[in-house]
């Protein structure tokens, strides 16, 4: 997904997270393994935006309801999901089977979300009109139509079992939002003073209360920019490289883990193909990689 974001080349990122070796990293820790292949998505080259607040809408929904479908069926068949973006708004689908999936079985899931920036952007509020800063809103059922209703639950996700780790830039309208819906949102000043694992720990019984588990959507750029470089819209002051395992050690070891994604991942903007390199040991820690 190349449609949802102001700069150009995150639709190489999971061609990158290839090349970086995940399937060889999470085969050596005894997981069978299976690419499905890209997702189909639509070059902006072709394309001009119908909606200066909601750039390419049309297009990213209905890739998005696809990602959706295919999340859904492949949960059914009894596989783990793990998406890789392209920018973020492909949560909207991603998360949204999930939520499908375990809504037909009468159950709700989690969300934790972990990023520099606060995704709950609609197009009313929006500065820049890109889709890849209103994911978040979409799933607890704020924003356009063709973004909130995609998951046969509505919203896709109950904002008061949905978190925020690692946020450092809001606009003053997702700021309006999270006050209004209640969702936890944990900044860095606030990781800062009670440290890493005391958030993860609160935020672990927020998603995991009163549901089937959750969903961990893990944008790159939630790590300081010196952990991961190849981002669209880098934030200086992020999550230190260890506390980044310590958040996706601690989703692994609670046992709810539902599916995991990455996004963001940029190979234009990177250094030797660091940032997915990264995400890869990232991935491998979320799923079950530990030192003893």
């Amino acid at each position: 997904m190349d449609l949802g974001g102001g700069r150009r080349g995150v639709d190489m990122g999971p061609s990158a997270f290839r090349i970086a070796g995940i399937a060889k990293a999470l085969e050596g820790l005894g997981i069978e393994f299976k690419d499905t292949g890209n997702v189909e998505v639509r070059d902006p080259v072709l394309l001009e935006p119908a909606d200066p607040c909601a750039r390419f809408l049309e297009e990213i929904a209905d890739c998005c309801k696809r990602l959706h479908a295919r999340t859904q069926q492949l949960v059914e068949d009894g596989w783990f999901p793990l998406v890789v973006g392209g920018d973020h708004s492909v949560a909207a689908g991603s998360v949204a089977g999930l939520s499908s999936y375990h809504h037909a079985k009468g159950e709700k899931i989690g969300l934790l979300w972990f990023d520099a920036h606060g995704d709950m952007n609609t197009p009313e509020t929006t500065g820049s009109g890109n889709i890849h800063g209103m994911p978040l809103a979409a799933l607890l059922g704020r924003g356009p139509a063709p973004l909130t209703r995609i998951s046969s639950r509505f919203p896709a996700v109950d904002p008061e079992n949905a978190v925020l780790v690692g946020v450092r830039s809001l606009d003053d309208g997702e700021r309006d939002l999270i006050g209004e819906l209640g969702v936890r949102c944990y900044t860095m000043s606030e990781i800062d003073e009670r440290g890493m694992h005391a958030v993860m720990r609160e935020a672990l019984e927020i998603v995991c209360k009163d549901t089937a588990g959750f969903s961990l959507s893990f944008d790159v750029d939630g790590t300081d920019p010196s952990v991961a470089p190849g981002v669209g819209t880098p934030v200086p002051g992020g999550v230190s490289y260890r506390e980044s395992h310590l958040v996706v050690e601690m989703a692994a070891t609670s046992g709810r883990l539902l599916g995991l994604e990455m996004t963001e991942i940029n190979p234009i903007l990177d250094t030797r193909n660091r940032t997915a390199r990264v995400a890869v040991e990232f991935c491998e820690s979320a799923l079950g990689k530990r030192v003893l």
